[in-house]
């Protein structure tokens, strides 16, 4: 029944061949061209769209075609040629299906990377060839590791105006990889391109005979993220209850949202969480029927074979792999707004599908994402800024370790008054 669920990403081609990505660099890398090309060549521009970029290129005196320009969609961004806000762009080949977050260069939205690879398969970081790595290259490293982007891409862009120097390449290529040993990056590909001329992107290019590896795109449809989720341990968020108030459908219940994490199928005995009751799996519905399994990141609606309380914000996972409900929270928060975090403040807090209030017991520390050194005499953190802090919930949260899960390891911070996103969480432990 079509109303038994909350978003459509059921078929399993949507499910199994979908990749989600977000790009970071400093200023002037080439992220919006890099995109641009790559929607370019994969024909998924509309020639209206196209004969639009090729107008306003003209208007502003460029002597090429700014594919820039496609992802640049706020006026600001276009007139100083930057990226601002996280721009999602979708395209799509004959193997997979991608969603791009194009997130901003400037140190000032640093949270909005945050946001755009909060949840990302991987991670693509450009690198001028000219300017080698720079400091927000090894911040969006920081953050890509903070994240556990399982994949990162680094794209050492411009190589034609370098002549496509493999000294320059193995030089950058040797010096990321250095820095990035420190980090927790679990798969590192490396690749140079020019993305305003096409080389490396799609295809491979001829200008860099000493480059063995793959292009860009064929790396895109081809990196393995089947084995990225976590598939053992159930937990399925509750988001809604459905109950149709119809005469064709009559005593229907059911519990709508989205499968974080592990299997679930009909006749599995599972726990309700906070509430402890148990039943068993009657039937796992979609807006295309019943299917015999559902796991992440399906939108399903799971039906019980007992009559239990079940809210928003409740938790349904297996009897004996189970969340324990903790109420002190340690984690790493990245602070978004400008008044800076402190100690005793209390704010609202959102976890998966659960809300509440927390206060704050403690900073522990500030990282600087640039040395990785931690600083212990902070006891605030200030906008885009990253550090270690215990919260106190008013309750109970159902969570697991970041590093177990992203979706059950994570929170946002609401500041009450103005009802704003002011921080994004990671956890490390709960108790």
């Amino acid at each position: 029944m079509s109303q038994a669920v909350l978003d459509t990403e059921t078929a399993p081609a949507a499910r199994m061949d979908l990749l989600r990505f977000a790009t970071a660099g400093s200023v002037d890398d080439g992220k919006s061209t890099l995109i641009g090309r790559l929607l370019y060549d994969t024909k998924t521009i509309f020639a209206d769209q196209l004969e639009a970029v090729e107008a306003a290129s003209a208007s502003r005196g460029d002597e090429y075609t700014n594919l820039a320009l496609l992802t640049d969609g706020l006026r600001a961004e276009r007139e100083q040629g930057i990226t601002i806000d996280v721009a999602y762009r979708y395209f799509a080949t004959p193997r997979r299906k991608f969603i791009i977050a194009d997130t901003p260069g400037h140190i000032q939205y640093t949270r909005n990377m945050v946001t755009g690879a909060s949840t990302a398969d991987l991670a693509l970081i450009l690198v001028d060839a000219r300017k080698g790595l720079v400091e927000q290259s090894r911040r969006h490293a920081f953050l890509t590791s903070l994240l556990r982007v399982p994949h990162l891409v680094l794209c050492i862009n411009k190589m034609d105006l370098v002549d496509w120097d493999k000294a320059v390449y193995d030089k950058i290529a040797d010096e990321f990889t250095s820095f990035a040993a420190k980090l927790e990056i679990g798969d590192l590909t490396i690749i140079p391109v020019s993305a305003l001329n096409g080389d490396n992107i799609a295809s491979r290019s001829e200008n860099s005979p000493w480059y063995d590896g793959p292009s860009l795109l064929h790396h895109l449809e081809h990196v393995h993220i089947a084995s990225d989720r976590n598939l053992v341990d159930v937990r399925f968020p509750v988001q809604y209850v459905i109950r149709p108030q119809s005469t064709t459908v009559t005593d229907y219940r059911g519990y709508a949202g989205q499968v974080a994490s592990g299997v679930l199928k009909p006749g599995d005995e599972v726990l309700v969480l906070p509430s402890g009751m148990t039943s068993t799996i009657a039937a796992i519905d979609t807006a295309d029927g019943p299917v015999d399994e559902a796991f992440p990141p399906m939108s399903v609606t799971v039906r019980l074979a007992d009559d239990v309380d079940v809210s928003r914000g409740d938790m349904i996972a297996r009897v004996k792999n189970a969340p324990t409900p903790a109420q002190d929270i340690d984690a790493m928060v990245c602070w978004m707004t400008n008044a800076p975090l402190k100690p005793r403040q209390k704010l609202a807090i959102k976890h998966t599908t659960r809300t509440g209030r927390a206060m704050v017991k403690d900073i522990q520390y500030r990282m600087d994402v640039n040395t990785l050194h931690r600083d212990q005499e902070t006891k605030e953190l200030g906008l885009n800024e990253i550090g270690r802090v215990q919260l106190r919930t008013t309750v109970p949260l159902l969570c697991d370790p970041y590093s177990k899960n992203r979706t059950t390891g994570s929170f946002i911070l609401i500041d009450e008054a103005t009802g704003v996103t002011v921080g994004a969480g990671m956890i490390n432990s709960g108790s």
